[in-house]
Parts: structure tokens; C-alpha cells; sequence
């Protein structure tokens, strides 16, 4: 029976060719809409975890009640044995101390007057260590968009807004004011090596970047971190892993009353992540529900327009003594046969569409350049397995649903008609 059906779908263009497009085009839009939302996911994560969560963050109990406030007062203390005591419990993972900062940065004049000044949010990396990887996490040699990196200490990077907005460029000398972990106040020129533009405006605003030896001697932080940051091998987040990490290191303090003992956090954990995560599931999910209910409405109006031509074919089936469950299966075994067909046509053209927008991407900067999120401006499709598959569960059921709708025509079918229509 399967064989005869599937020499009928091929056959018969009328019966089948409709149907396939309709099917064909509504999983093409679920697996380039998946692969889109994947890749925003992605990117917004990748840039999260670089610039201020990592996979997994490690601080002290009290800053991360008062994260918000960059507390330096609440910072980790013997940093170099902690960081030692993180890579022998867990070698696969990269571990780099950070210090975050905030402060006044005055822009002399001609003369060494004061031109202007503007507040302005530090982040200090490891980024003159041998063997050190965070120019290459965070995309530095890339943003660079006037001058050079940070090749020694001293030197600063300036975001482009505020480069842009008190008419710094490379070469100058600025002076940082701000205050040390102790609370005291403190000052220290810094020569602007190059202005960076990540495309990003949480970070464009008025981010600069120093080297972490000189945010330590500035703020008096000796072998002192406001956090260390963990990335998981191959750069990936991987939720299972961390939370496994995350669990085996609070154990180790778990009966300590120390505000100041470390603890650590995953990236679900910080900014809202884990809510954010689970809600784009969660829109996926129901747009999948949406396009099945929507391509069953229109399926069930083709499969009643096909049954209606095919009231001859169901009565003469019926005069020859074939049951009306058995054909009513067969129509179900039929739509299996379309949905996969249209399946298989879409998922294919979905993918193509994705690989294209994976490599070369949608540049939409303009539409969020007020967004203070940490999302890439440039639209990059994700490529997961699951695209392979997803496609199948909207075409083919809703093909399914569209035919038992259209196929309940069977059962008012009756002998006595077809003998009147023969007449």
C-alpha cells in the first residue's frame, strides 16, 4: 500500500504539489528564524562572557550582593593562590583575574589646563602576560580603529563615543582620578595608546581598557582582583559543565560565615542570563505551535478541495469493498509522505539560507545603537544539529492534522451517490 501511495504523490502533481510548497515554505521560515535567534543567542552570550560574566565568575559573598556597585572594598584578596588552587581543581578551564573601576578622566588643554572631564568605566585585563588570551577574547586587535593596543604600562584605550565626544586621540596624555580600594584618593597620567569601537554602545559609551598590573598599583590592589573569570575549553558555554564546576567549588566553603570567602557564579546565574536564555526556548517553542495551527488551517482547506475532487476515487474504493478506516489510514499515511517531502525541501533551502547569513551576516548596528545589551551588530545565523530535524515536527504535523480534518469527508461518503453520479 505505501508503494502504491507513493507512486500516486509522485504521479498525480495535482494532489501533491500544493501541498509540498505550502509545507516547504513554512519550515524554511522555522529553520532560518531558528538558526537566527541561535545566532543572536550566541553572539549575545560569547559577548557577555567576554566582557562580564565569563562561563563562570568567582568573587567574594559580599560583591556579589553589591555587584552593581563595583565594590573594590570587596575584593579578592591572594589572588595568585586562588587562581592556583582554580587551575589544579579544574585544568581545562582558563581562569584571568579583573578589575572593574570607575572614575574621572581629565582632558588638559594645550597649556596642561584642564580642557574637560568625563566619568568613565574601567576594565582592566591581563593583557601584556606572556601567554595571556584576552586581547584575542575580547576582540581587541579588531576594535582597534586609531592608534595601536596596549604594548606597555601606562598606556590606556579609549572608547570611540568618548574619543569622539571630548576630541581625544592617540598619543594624548589624560589623567585618571578615582579613589583605591582602601577609599583613598588617587590620580596617574595615562598616554592613549589607540580608540577602540566595538559596535556596541554598552561598551562604546565610555568604556576605557588599562593593563591589571597598573589598575593594581593605581588602586592599591596588590595581588588583589574585583573577579576571576573561568571560560570553558573551546570558548563554548556549556550549561551542564559549568553548573558541575560551579557546584564543586562552593562546596569547598560551604560552612564558612566569611563574607569575604569566594564564591562562584555561572554565566546563567549573572544579568538576567538564565531568564533570558529559557525565554527565547520559550518563543521558539510557540512559534513551532503557531506555524503548525496556522499550516493545519490551510492544509485543511487544500485537503477538502483535494477530497472534493477526489469524491469519485473514495467511492469507487468504497463500491469495491475497502473500508472507510482503511482509506481514512491511507490518506493519513499520505500526508506523512507530503509533510516529509515538504520537509525535506524546506530544511534544505533553510540551511542554505542559514550557511549564507552564518558567513557573511546581516550588519543591523543602526537598529540597536541605543541598546545597552551585549548583542554583536552583525546578524550571524547559528548552524545546530537540531536544524537537521526541527523542521520535520511543524511540516509533518501539520500536514497530519490538515488531512484527518479533511479526511472525516470520507466517512459521509456512501455507494448510493456514486451509483446516482455514475447514472
Amino acid at each position: 500500500m505505501e508503494k502504491f501511495l507513493w507512486k500516486g504523490i509522485i504521479r498525480d502533481k495535482s494532489r501533491s504539489l500544493l501541498p509540498v510548497i505550502v509545507v516547504a515554505t513554512g519550515v524554511f521560515f522555522v529553520i532560518v528564524m531558528d538558526g537566527i535567534a541561535g545566532g543572536m543567542m550566541g553572539s549575545m552570550i560569547r559577548m557577555t562572557a567576554s566582557f562580564q560574566t565569563g562561563h563562570l565568575k568567582v568573587m567574594t559573598r559580599a560583591c556579589a550582593e553589591n555587584e552593581e556597585q563595583q565594590p573594590l572594598d570587596l575584593a579578592l584578596l591572594d589572588v595568585d593562590r586562588l587562581m592556583e588552587t582554580l587551575a589544579a581543581r579544574q585544568p581545562e578551564v582558563e581562569w584571568n583575574a579583573r578589575i572593574r573601576f570607575g572614575g574621572l578622566l581629565d582632558i588638559p588643554d594645550g597649556r596642561g589646563e584642564t580642557r574637560a572631564q568625563g566619568p568613565v568605566s574601567a576594565t582592566a585585563y591581563d593583557l601584556l602576560s606572556p601567554g595571556s588570551r584576552e586581547i584575542e577574547r575580547t576582540g581587541l586587535q579588531k576594535a582597534v580603529i586609531a592608534g595601536r593596543l596596549i604594548r606597555a604600562n601606562g598606556e590606556v584605550l579609549i572608547s570611540a563615543d568618548f574619543a569622539d565626544r571630548f576630541q581625544v586621540k592617540p598619543g594624548d596624555t589624560l589623567t585618571f582620578f578615582g579613589s583605591t580600594m582602601y577609599g583613598s584618593m588617587s590620580f596617574t597620567n595615562l598616554h592613549v595608546a589607540g580608540i577602540v569601537r566595538f559596535g556596541t554602545s554598552a561598551l562604546d559609551r565610555g568604556a576605557i581598557i588599562v593593563d591589571i598590573v597598573d589598575a593594581r598599583q593605581l588602586l592599591d590592589m596588590d595581588n588583589a582582583a574585583s573577579e576571576i573569570l573561568g571560560f570553558l575549553p573551546g570558548g563554548e558555554y556549556d550549561f551542564k559543565q559549568a553548573e558541575a564546576v560551579k557546584n564543586s567549588f562552593n562546596a569547598l566553603y560551604e560552612g564558612s560565615d566569611d563574607e569575604f570567602a569566594p564564591v562562584m557564579l555561572q554565566l546563567a546565574d549573572q544579568q538576567s542570563m538564565g531568564g533570558t536564555m529559557a525565554y527565547i526556548d520559550r518563543v521558539m517553542l510557540i512559534m513551532i505551535i503557531l506555524l503548525v495551527l496556522a499550516l493545519s488551517v490551510v492544509l485543511w482547506n487544500t485537503g477538502v478541495l483535494g477530497s472534493i475532487r477526489r469524491y469519485s476515487e473514495f467511492g469507487v474504493r468504497l463500491a469495491l469493498g475497502e473500508g472507510k478506516g482503511h482509506i481514512y489510514r491511507s490518506l493519513l499515511t499520505e500526508s506523512i509522505f507530503i509533510g516529509g517531502i515538504g520537509s525535506c525541501f524546506g530544511t534544505v533551502f533553510g540551511l542554505a539560507v542559514s550557511l549564507y547569513l552564518h558567513r557573511y551576516g546581516i550588519d543591523y548596528g543602526e537598529a540597536i545603537d541605543s541598546l545597552a545589551m551585549m548583542i554583536d551588530p552583525v546578524i550571524r545565523s547559528s548552524i545546530t544539529p537540531r536544524m537537521y530535524y526541527l523542521g520535520f515536527i511543524p511540516g509533518v504535523a501539520s500536514m497530519l492534522v490538515g488531512s484527518a480534518l479533511a479526511g472525516m469527508a470520507v466517512y459521509r461518503r456512501n455507494t448510493a451517490t456514486l451509483f446516482k453520479e455514475l447514472e
